[in-house]
């Protein structure tokens, strides 16, 4: 048997996960916003320090830049800024020599800022170039400005972003997995409630569960108390059936023992023969009762489909007659069996259905009394069924009677009978999803036993 997992378990996994998943996707797409938000602040930044850089320039004449604008540029970049200026005619003006170059700048509007991505002395930049017209003592022309900065400030800058984000969502999952987890258990306290009320419980405490659960849970409850209902129906038909099948084996068994004791007081060989025929009719009665019960017992298990075979009923019926016939016609009482010569297929049990109609027969012959001449059994199909009638001219047997008569151990007159013949033959049609009833007849009795066919 495949371990399973607990359910507190599952349902922190199948919380947790798409969360996760979503803190990833979250990552991700903020990553790629740090990214563009380094871009954009750091290129407002380069587009600040050279619109600085080009009216320090402008003011001081061509002079190096003032340490305030220096210190300025350096905490609004957020990193070391590098610049270049030339003036008129391209002469050099301030600045670090030979600043990176772009093959597609002079395409560009050269009074519009531009900003590209080059390399300067092997390191990766970002550059932004800009001219203005500016005068330089006496000189009007246009001066150019170039600044730069390393690009590993600004990826730092974003991975600085985006560690923050990572350590505050992991905060966070770690937070929201700690509260799933003890809120899943204590959401669960309820089951492990009822686990321990049923764990006190005696195994013959079967009374119904009346603890109050949550909503989720009150259909296995509900299924529990049916099948602690319907286990307990089960134990006291057991038990029942038991007291009952050790009252009706006590009498058989105790008229064996009595002919067993009179059979070793006979005197004569005359009662010794006496006394041995009732000793073995006592035993044969005492032996049809215990096959009965267990053919009882047998017909309260549960029926299995792969346990059915496709048989013809017609067969079935020949062989119990055949067996039955030969007792019957020994007591001098006329039997005839009427059945269609074609087959008629049903499902069922080939051995049940044997003894069903065994039983009866025998129940003609034991309830039929001294008036009995005659049993008739008829076999005939229906639209979809088939019935089995079996009848005598005896006593009589009224539908009103029916209860009694298919009662366990019940009998309507005293006879040699145990009172378990039709009930065995109920039982039998309920296995097969057949009926039995008694019919209304002028005289003597009539019981049909009628059964699906296989279409």
């Amino acid at each position: 048997m495949i371990p399973q997992r607990s359910l507190r378990l599952r349902l922190f996994l199948l919380i947790l996960t798409p969360l996760v998943l979503l803190a990833f996707l979250l990552g991700f797409w903020r990553f790629n916003v740090a990214q563009k938000t380094a871009q954009e602040l750091f290129d407002e930044s380069l587009l600040s320090a050279g619109l600085a850089i080009s009216r320090d320039v402008a003011i001081s004449g061509g002079d190096a830049l003032l340490p305030s604008t220096r210190s300025m540029i350096h905490e609004a970049s957020g990193g070391e800024i590098f610049y270049h200026v030339t003036g008129p005619g391209g002469s050099y003006v301030t600045g670090y020599a030979y600043p990176p170059t772009s093959a597609s700048s002079a395409q560009q509007d050269p009074y519009i800022p531009y900003l590209f991505e080059s390399v300067h002395r092997e390191v990766p930049v970002r550059v932004l170039r800009m001219t203005e017209r500016v005068t330089l003592e006496n000189l009007v022309g246009d001066a150019t400005v170039t600044v730069w900065q390393l690009m590993a400030d600004r990826n730092a800058f974003a991975n600085q972003l985006s560690i923050r984000a990572a350590i505050l969502m992991g905060i966070l999952l770690t937070t929201l997995a700690i509260v799933v987890w003890f809120g899943v258990a204590r959401g669960l306290r309820p089951l492990l409630d009822l686990q321990e009320a049923i764990a006190l419980r005696s195994p013959d405490d079967l009374s119904v569960i009346k603890r109050s659960v949550p909503i989720e849970v009150r259909g296995i409850v509900k299924t529990l108390n049916r099948l602690f209902a319907q286990v307990e129906h089960s134990i006291n038909a057991h038990q029942t059936f038991i007291s009952e099948a050790a009252h009706q084996l006590r009498n058989p068994a105790a008229a064996v023992q009595s002919m067993a004791e009179a059979l070793q007081e006979a005197k004569t060989d005359e009662d010794r023969g006496k006394r041995i025929s009732e000793l073995v009719i006592a035993a044969k009665n005492s032996a049809t009762v215990a096959e009965q019960l267990l053919s009882l017992e047998r017909l309260r298990q549960p029926t299995h489909q792969d346990q059915m075979d496709e048989i013809d009923f017609r067969s079935v019926v020949e062989e119990a007659c055949a067996e039955m016939g030969v007792h019957i016609l020994a007591k001098g009482i006329e039997f005839d069996v009427t059945m269609p010569d074609a087959a008629i297929m049903v499902s069922g049990d080939r051995v049940f259905l044997i003894e069903a109609i065994k039983n009866l027969l025998d129940n003609a012959v034991k309830h039929g009394g001294a008036k009995l001449n005659r049993i008739s059994v008829v076999l005939q199909c229906d639209s979809g069924s088939v019935s089995l009638t079996v009848a005598d001219d005896g006593a009589g047997l009224s539908p009103d009677q029916s209860d009694a008569a298919f009662a366990r151990f019940s009998q309507l007159e005293h006879s040699e009978g145990s009172g378990l013949g039709l009930s065995i033959v109920s039982a039998v049609a309920h296995r097969h999803g057949g009926q039995i009833s008694i019919n209304q007849v002028e005289r003597g009795a009539s019981v049909t036993l009628k059964l699906p066919i296989v279409l």
